[in-house]
């Protein structure tokens, strides 16, 4: 990944910036194209040699070169302008070749850079943002950049190639006239950069409004089941039908300044094009201009005038580019707030002590969840933790995969801080299954070894036995080939819960953690998690957090938690001799488990 800048830059310069390595490409498509542009003028010169050649014969200009019969000077002018139109067709595909690759791969490269970046960024940032917005940087505004490298390239640098060109000719051939035919120039370029500069944040409020409702669609289509199970579909369709129309409007109001201008540019195009016709016939008529030189400055004023009509739409396509540019960029530019430590972990040294020495956290702008809390757990231990909705149970095991980072205090596994070692390492010794089971769209098998990709299918079929998954995946229409769906969704909870067990089994990780792992699974089901895990968490650290106290009551010390602090540890029987917190939620589900029966 490319080195970030902390400076602020044009928006043109960091996309420069970012395809220095390509500098060869870019200089060679901007060299292509700027000779396709020269040659595309040539026509117009060419034109005016001829008439010179036939009004003036022995004296035209190419007889000058010593070609004084006037029918050689024609087949001379005829073959330089097969030369000429071969040499810009030539330019014309070497330009358009190499700007069409370069923005292929620096497309594609941007993408997977902004992408990696994106996967580095802390838990934290995601929960501020939303995937639609997201999705729109990742795909739309990268897109666009295609784009402009694809066309708004070559038009920019055509624009400014030729009207350098052309104006140059005028002051070389026809000095005494050539400031009236530039005099709308200033005039044109004054109007178009003050009118792009509203338009700017008017393309930054349209790519503001694309990720909106590409935010407003993604949400819509992943909760398509509560939406219809909840029959608003038609209340979705008007919030859609809103973002959609908000949209519309802001590309209305940028559309709307944008083709504002173009009749006042028609305006002052005239001017200069009368000016040169009726000023550069009076010279011709004094007999102080030629009129093969009268005849190229009539058709080469179009060439120097005519581009500004384009300029707006140039510059729209540029403004466009650039207010992706800045959402990219800016994407790029978010620092990491979690960086990886310089410390190895390999798995093969690791015991599994874990430590939290005095921490204390809190979520972006609330409360403290933690507050000063310490934990130690031996090596090889199963524990469990129970406590209250928000009493900070799964916060304490995602400030272990360092999902965020403590505020204070330190937690330590093998007396190493967490903070020294490297993240692959750290998360790759622990396995988590979470309360809130992800699978992603591929298969059963795939689901299973996701994370341990080289597994075989005997490894991952013995996952799945150990963690109860293997009879109801077996009786699925292609076993393990099965699709499951984005998210899982063909399978029920309880299987996506034991895909997810059998994921982090295959992982074979020195500490484990089952966050509310078996809640979605039946007591027949539970019951056979629990034979399982009684073998799978031997020898290592096991860390299970729980509303059912059945799938924690025979751990070597269960910790309940209130408000963010420990206030009672012990084993099962500990605990309900204490007669506080856990005895009360053990008398509660017992009784209703007596009353189930």
């Amino acid at each position: 990944m490319r080195q970030k800048s902390t400076r602020t830059y044009p928006p043109l310069w960091r996309l420069l910036r970012y395809g220095k390595p390509y500098r060869v490409q870019i200089w060679g498509a901007t060299l292509c194209s700027i000779l396709r542009t020269l040659l595309d003028l040539a026509p117009p010169y060419l034109i005016g040699v001829a008439v010179d050649v036939v009004v003036e014969q022995e004296a035209s200009l190419i007889a000058r070169f010593g070609i004084q019969n006037p029918l050689n000077q024609l087949l001379v002018l005829s073959v330089l302008t097969i030369a000429v139109w071969g040499l810009e067709s030539l330019s014309q595909y070497a330009a358009d070749k190499i700007w069409r690759n370069l923005a292929q791969t620096l497309q594609h490269e941007l993408r997977v850079d902004t992408y990696n970046h994106l996967q580095e960024l802390e838990l934290a940032y995601f929960e501020d943002r939303s995937t639609g917005i997201l999705l729109s940087i990742l795909n739309d505004d990268i897109n666009q950049l295609e784009d402009f490298f694809n066309s708004g390239a070559q038009d920019l640098i055509g624009f400014f190639t030729r009207v350098f060109a052309v104006g140059m000719s005028f002051l070389l051939l026809a000095p005494g006239i050539a400031w009236l035919a530039m005099l709308p120039i200033p005039f044109i370029l004054w109007g178009t950069f003050t009118f792009q500069s509203r338009l700017a944040p008017r393309y930054d409020t349209v790519r503001d409004r694309a990720g909106i409702i590409s935010d407003r669609l993604a949400n819509n289509i992943s909760g398509i089941a509560t939406i219809k199970s909840f029959t608003a579909e038609a209340y979705e369709s008007d919030r859609v039908l809103t973002e959609s129309e908000a949209y519309r409007r802001s590309n209305k109001r940028a559309i709307g300044l944008s083709v504002a201008f173009q009749p006042v540019l028609r305006f002052l195009i005239l001017l200069g094009f009368v000016l040169t016709l009726h000023l550069g016939g009076r010279e011709v008529l004094q007999g102080r201009l030629t009129v093969g030189t009268y005849s190229f400055m009539v058709f080469i004023v179009q060439d120097l005038l005519w581009p500004f009509t384009e300029l707006s739409e140039i510059m729209d396509e540029y403004q466009r580019a650039m207010a992706s540019v800045r959402r990219v960029m800016g994407l790029l530019d978010t620092a990491i707030a979690i960086p990886h430590g310089n410390n190895s972990l390999p798995i093969a040294t690791i015991a599994g002590q874990v430590q939290f020495d005095r921490i204390t956290f809190a979520y972006s702008d609330r409360n403290d969840i933690l507050k000063n809390l310490s934990l130690q757990i031996p090596a090889g231990a199963t524990i469990g933790i129970v406590g209250a909705t928000g009493s900070g149970k799964s916060t304490l095991v995602k400030l272990l995969l360092r999902f965020y980072e403590v505020q204070s205090g330190r937690i330590l596994i093998d007396e190493i801080d967490i903070r020294d070692l490297n993240l692959c390492d750290l998360r790759r010794c622990i396995g988590w299954v979470s309360q809130d089971v992800f699978l992603f769209h591929g298969t059963v098998a795939e689901n299973i070894c996701y994370g341990s990709f080289h597994a075989n299918q005997e490894q991952i079929i013995h996952a799945a036995k150990l963690a109860a998954a293997d009879e109801f995946i077996e009786q699925l229409p292609q076993g393990y080939d099965t699709i499951v769906g984005e998210r899982g969704q063909k399978l029920s909870g309880g299987q996506r819960q034991r895909i997810a067990i059998a994921r982090a089994i295959l992982k074979d990780p020195p500490i484990l953690i089952l966050d509310e792992a078996t809640s979605a699974v039946d007591n027949e089901t539970e019951a056979a998690i629990q034979k399982s895990l009684a073998m799978i968490t031997q020898n290592r650290t096991t860390i299970a957090i729980a509303h059912r106290l059945s799938t924690i009551r025979h751990s070597h010390c269960i910790y309940v938690m209130d408000r963010g602090q420990i206030v009672e540890q012990g084993t099962h029987e500990e605990l309900l001799f204490l007669n506080g917190i856990y005895a009360t939620l053990w008398s509660v589900q017992s009784g209703l488990s007596s009353k189930l029966c």
